[in-house]
This record gives structure tokens, sequence and C-alpha cells, in this order.
């Protein structure tokens, strides 16, 4: 309202104004052409001058735009078919969202040719056609993506890799990946799925080199680093370990180790049968008794009584060990193993009750079965072997065993 009157005083005011100018500046135009005269005052001819050329104005514009009519419907209809293509690949999206493959896959392939954005709805349509397991189909429509815009090389390997993996392609997504790895170094996702990737096809020497990289872009957290190298490292050495002539392949191995998995006393264990196996015992025993020195564990303690190097030797550095853990059930096995390696029987048969006394055991009580078989004593060899039968029978799982009744 305020407004209304404000525009009506304006115009009055503007009306005043040019009544006065009217009245002190009078005026007359004159027009003469041949014979014919026209003549009219100053005022109105000059409301008619300016009638008359806001009226050339406009003709002149209704005529420059029905010279180019066809081109301004092409504008039009570009236009409206741009903003249906927004509105289709946006309930296309939607669609996709909400787990309605079919309706999305519809939706985005028919708005692709007139989308701003084919790659986006090619890409997506891809996705859709994937999770209706029509596989065949995604992949043209994948290549339809490549096609609709220039550069599209990076997006589309890395959706036509994730595709790859689902379908359990492991071997082409492997190579897919490790095109994209060359064109685009440290790219996150490319790093993400290559560890998938490794993981899936078992390849531990790629996976071994690439999770310092995923740790360097902090794409892992620490512990899943050191879980990671710790499998590798594991599933190399027992790979190589397989073959005692590549005795040089796990050494190689051990050395390229990070110190932190050379204290793991699963690995250490690993490198340390197969240096056995490739006829290095001696490099083993120093490795385990090094070992135990940084980290007692029961694993190497036994493994290393079952080690043929120096048994005089070996003895004495376990007698060291017992003097500071002197009920180590563990290690009074390996002691009484070792005094048998050095023919000391009642050496061992001592042992071999020590340890038996602290934590009974069915390994021990057959190892005393043995020996008193060897000795002569049958009566104290059968009843360590029925103790050695009971123990491990203990051990076993519940499960059901025939009876008089079920025969």
């Amino acid at each position: 309202m305020r407004k209304l009157i404000l525009l009506v005083v304006f115009g009055l005011a503007i009306g005043a104004l040019f009544g006065q100018l009217m009245h002190s500046f009078p005026g007359y135009w004159l027009v003469r052409v041949g014979d014919t005269s026209f003549q009219t005052s100053f005022w109105f001819g000059l409301i008619l001058l300016l009638a008359g050329f806001l009226l050339l104005h406009f003709i002149l514009r209704v005529l420059v735009r029905l010279r180019r009519p066809v081109s301004r419907l092409k504008v039009w209809n570009s236009r409206t078919r741009h903003r249906n293509a927004m509105k289709r690949t946006v309930r296309g999206l939607v669609a996709l969202a909400e787990g309605r493959w079919k309706r999305a896959e519809k939706s985005l392939v028919k708005a692709a040719n007139d989308s701003s954005t084919p790659l986006v709805n090619y890409l997506s349509a891809a996705l859709a056609a994937h999770y209706q397991g029509r596989y065949e189909q995604a992949d043209t429509l994948l290549k339809r993506a490549h096609l609709s815009t220039e550069g599209a090389d990076t997006a589309v390997g890395m959706v036509q890799a994730q595709l790859m993996l689902d379908r359990q392609q492991f071997e082409e997504a492997l190579a897919t990946l490790t095109r994209l790895d060359k064109q685009l170094p440290n790219h996150p996702q490319v790093l993400k799925l290559l560890k998938q990737a490794y993981l899936s096809v078992s390849d531990w020497d790629g996976l071994r080199r690439l999770t310092p990289r995923l740790a360097q872009q902090q794409l892992i957290a620490d512990e899943e680093r050191q879980e990671l190298e710790q499998r590798a490292y594991r599933e190399l050495i027992v790979q190589a370990a397989r073959n005692p002539n590549d005795i040089e392949r796990v050494r190689s191995l051990w050395a390229d180790m990070p110190d932190h998995l050379r204290g793991d006393v699963e690995l250490v264990v690993l490198y340390a049968e197969a240096l056995v196996r490739g006829g290095e015992e001696s490099i083993a025993e120093r490795l385990l008794r090094h070992s135990l020195k940084e980290h007692w564990d029961p694993r190497l303690v036994l493994r290393y009584g079952l080690l043929n190097v120096d048994a005089a030797r070996q003895l004495m550095y376990a007698e060291k060990w017992l003097q500071e853990r002197p009920n180590d059930p563990d290690l009074l096995l390996t002691l009484g193993r070792l005094s048998l390696r050095n023919a000391y029987w009642g050496k061992a048969q001592e042992y071999f009750e020590a340890s038996q006394r602290q934590r009974s055991s069915g390994v021990v009580c057959a190892e005393l079965a043995r020996l008193y078989a060897n000795l002569g004593e049958h009566n104290k060899s059968q009843l360590y072997y029925r103790q050695s039968v009971e123990l491990l029978d203990k051990s076993l799982p519940a499960l059901p065993q025939p009876s008089d009744t079920n025969r």
C-alpha cells in the first residue's frame, strides 16, 4: 500500500513537471512535404516522435526473430530435452539408491543422449544392469560410457574393476587395476581395489609391496598394516620353503622383512623350519636362541629342542635358561629331548617327569613311554602309554561313539 501511494505521488509530480514545462516552453512542429503541411505543438510532436521510435524498434526486432525461426525452435527444443533428461537422470539415480535396478537402468539410459553428463548416466546404468545379473549389458553400457566422454578412461576402468571383483573375475580385475595404477600412481581408490584383488588371487608378493603405499596414503590403520604384512610374509615363506633348494629366496624375504615382524613368533618358527629344510640348521639354532632372548615363547622353546646341531651346546644353553625358569614345563620337555640327543637317559627321564609334574601332557607321557620301553621297563612304558592316550582323548572333540546298545 505504501509503495502504491509513493508511485501515485511520483506520477503526479512528473505530470505536474511536464505541465509546467509545456506552459513555460511553448513551441510547435511544422512538417511540410510538397503542398502538404502538418503543424502540432512541440510537446505533442515530441511524444509522437518517441512513440514512432519505439514502434520502429519493435517492428525491427520482430523481423529479426522471423528471420531465424528454425534456430530459435531448435534452441527451445534442446533446452526442453535437457530439462527432461535432467529429471530422468535424477529419477534414475534415486531408483539406483533405492535398489530399483530395472527402473534405474531404464531412466538413466533413456536420458543419456540428452544429458549434459552422459558418463554419469552410462556408469550408473551399468551398475544397475550388473546388480540385475545382466553382465553383458553392463559391459555394453561401460563401452558407451567410454565413448561418451573424452578422458573417461580412469572412471570407466575403476567401475569396470569393481564389477569384475564383484563377479569374482579376480585375474581380469587385477590386470585392469595394474594398468590404472601405472597411469595414476597412488590413486586412493585404485590402491584400495588393488588390495582386494591381491588378497583374492593370493598374490602375496604384490600385497607385500602394496602395503607400504597403502600406509603412506593413510588408507589403512597400523593394526591392519601389520596384519597384512604378517600374512603376506607368512605365505611367501611357506611357499618358498616348499622347495628346499630355494633357501636363498627365504633368506631374501627375511632380510626384506620390516624389523617389527622379525619378532613375530609365528614368522620366526616358519623361518627356522625353512632353514632346517634347506640344510641351514646352525643358522636356525642361532635364530631361535636370539629370539628367545628377546621374547620367550613356548613355540620357540619346543622348536629349539627338535634341532640337531650341537646337542651338548644346546643342552648347556637350555640348562642356563632353566635357572631363570625352573618350573617351565615346555623348557623341561625340551631339556628332556636334548638329554636324549646327548644319550643322558637318566637326565632325560628326570626332565620329562618334572615336566609332567608341572603340567600333564600327552606328548610328555608318550616321550616317557617310549623311553621306558627302550630301557626295558615295559610296565612303566605301558602305564605312560595309557596316560598319553587318556590325555589325548580329553583333547578330542565330543562326538558320538558306538556302544553295545547300537551295534
